[in-house]
């Protein structure tokens, strides 16, 4: 067996699964919304969460989009959560009517800053990791703890080489 690296355990995604599965998350966030099943505004967690919840919104006719910026992470390195930029606080409230998404929920750490923020917001991701699940209301696939997701927006074509062998 080969020893590899955290982030040498990839789970590669391609545009067109995050845009498959961001359809999914809408779907199943489809008629959940506390006003007649629909939705107040859609909130994406930048930077990943921006795609799926562009996707999400244009898919659940949500016509109020905002952001915010949380900051987890400097490449592969986890730190403290650090709030960079809030959404419009008329808007938020205490989170009512809000769906917040990201693209992945790893430790957790990111929601559990926003959760504090908006209590009665609704969380949703396309992909969770055990220990930031908790986090979660909604989301589509989990994966280990120990993968790291490779995102199209990170990712540029190169040679790989093999799990075992050269070429």
């Amino acid at each position: 067996m080969i020893d590899r690296l955290p982030h040498e355990k990839g789970f590669h995604v391609s545009w067109d699964q995050i845009h498959r599965d961001a359809r999914a998350l809408a779907w199943r966030l489809d008629g959940k919304g506390p006003d007649n099943g629909a939705w107040k505004a859609v909130v994406g967690i930048t930077r990943g969460g921006l795609v799926p919840a562009m996707i999400v919104a244009r898919e659940l006719d949500v016509r109020v989009v905002d952001t915010i910026s949380v900051i987890s992470y400097a490449h592969q390195d986890r730190g403290d959560a650090v709030m960079t930029k809030a959404p419009q606080a008329e808007l938020m409230g205490d989170g009512t009517g809000i769906l917040i998404v990201d693209d992945l929920v790893d430790s957790g750490k990111t929601l559990e800053l926003v959760r504090k923020m908006y209590p009665r917001a609704h969380f949703a991701t396309v992909y969770a990791k055990p220990s930031g699940k908790p986090q979660v209301d909604t989301y589509i696939t989990e994966v280990s703890q120990d993968t790291w997701i490779f995102f199209p927006w990170d990712m540029a074509l190169q040679y790989v080489q093999p799990f075992r062998g050269k070429d």
